[in-house]
């Protein structure tokens, strides 16, 4: 295990459960937190928790909407103009399955609104990011997926017929998993390393009390099996995870054909073109 410390670490959705507990985690550990969220309040709160857990300012706030992609990229620019290193990046921010006012959301440009968030706001910041994730090798790429996937229709990826809100997070849970292989194929021998994991069932968070499902297990054991793959140097990139054990993908996720359509069909909708609109 590397010895965390000094490194600096952007978890996306930090302001609440896991992401929180990873911030605060990392902070007492010696790392230098980019905490993100959408509200300012929240953020500051979580800043203020690692101040008084270590006695040093240790974080520093970012706010952005990933729903937006203008704003996914502000985000980027904004952590670029903080920082010339990343050493590690948690595409950690998601919605839900079944969360409240959970009927079919799509921007200007028919993006899905999970489908945005889940997957297509962490494939962008990424990208945008790598840089920095280059300059910073050793460093390391963590995506927080779920074992709930779905392989994705590529006749209808946002769902614009018969639309069910938990097949859209299952889905945009499984093209996280793709991206993860891709990324981790194009980064072999970069020492930029990319794994992707489901942390653990129903965690006790506040995604799973809205939906009224009682907790399966705590955010530690979710953060525990996270923070091993944040912390490690073992072998290996690509990898998929169920917990603290490697695990077997949803198979589209080991379709080389499904995982190039998918992207490029994530290029064309940050272009702007992909003629999906509904």
């Amino acid at each position: 295990m590397t010895a965390p410390g000094r490194r600096t670490v952007l978890i996306t959705g930090s302001t609440d459960g896991l992401g929180r507990w990873l911030a605060l985690r990392l902070a007492e550990a010696g790392d230098r937190v980019l905490i993100h969220g959408r509200d300012a309040d929240r953020a500051q709160e979580v800043r203020g928790a690692v101040l008084e857990a270590t006695g040093e300012d240790r974080a520093e706030v970012l706010l952005a909407d990933l729903a937006e992609l203008p704003e996914v990229d502000r985000l980027a620019d904004e952590v670029a103009a903080r920082t010339d290193r990343l050493d590690v990046l948690v595409n950690n921010a998601g919605i839900g399955g079944a969360t409240p006012g959970g009927g079919r959301q799509v921007d200007e440009y028919g993006v899905e609104r999970r489908f945005a968030v889940n997957y297509l706001a962490g494939y962008r910041l990424t990208r945008r990011l790598l840089p920095l994730l280059l300059g910073a090798a050793p460093s390391r790429i963590v995506n927080v997926a779920s074992a709930g996937q779905q392989a994705i229709d590529f006749s209808d990826p946002m769902l614009a017929s018969g639309y069910d809100a938990t097949r859209a997070y299952s889905q945009s849970k499984l093209a996280q998993i793709m991206f993860t292989f891709d990324l981790a194929e194009e980064l072999s021998g970069t020492g930029v390393t990319v794994d992707a994991l489901h942390p653990a069932t129903f965690m006790d968070t506040t995604m799973v009390r809205e939906i009224g499902i009682s907790p399966w297990s705590t955010v530690e054991e979710g953060g525990t099996a996270t923070l091993r793959l944040i912390n490690t140097t073992g072998p290996g990139s690509g990898r998929y995870y169920n917990g603290l054990s490697e695990a077997r993908a949803d198979r589209q996720a080991y379709d080389r054909e499904a995982r190039r359509r998918l992207r490029q069909l994530s290029d064309d909708l940050i272009a702007g073109r992909s003629g999906l609109r509904h």
